[in-house]
């Protein structure tokens, strides 16, 4: 019986796996099944972290918003200007105003002012 020559297409599936994976270390650049293992974990783990990175951004523009509000009053707190914040009827969100905060603190102490008057 003669010898079947393989088609090119389940090298080609290889190779496009290995391109996503060329920067892995060891056997997870290397050899096909780690290499499909790590792609699929690679993929789960950025899937997750795109919520996660949402949840820490908002983490961190809470805790900027709430250190600057504290230098201005120490009795006034970060939930009870979101709060005055919503009474008043101003459409800021966290970023804006966390961007506020590192960029013009006496801006957000206006803010705050006028808020509270």
């Amino acid at each position: 019986m003669t010898r079947t020559r393989r088609g090119y297409i389940a090298r080609r599936r290889r190779t496009k796996i290995r391109l996503f994976t060329s920067s892995f270390r060891g056997a997870h650049s290397r050899l096909t099944r780690t290499i499909t293992q790590q792609k699929i974990r690679a993929l789960v783990s950025t899937h997750r972290d795109r919520d996660r990175q949402k949840r820490d951004f908002r983490r961190l523009w809470i805790t900027r918003i709430n250190a600057v509000i504290h230098e201005n009053r120490e009795s006034y707190s970060y939930c009870r200007f979101i709060h005055d914040l919503y009474k008043s009827q101003l459409l800021l969100n966290r970023k804006i105003l966390a961007q506020i905060a590192i960029s013009n603190r006496n801006c957000l102490y206006m803010i705050s002012n006028e808020i509270i008057k």
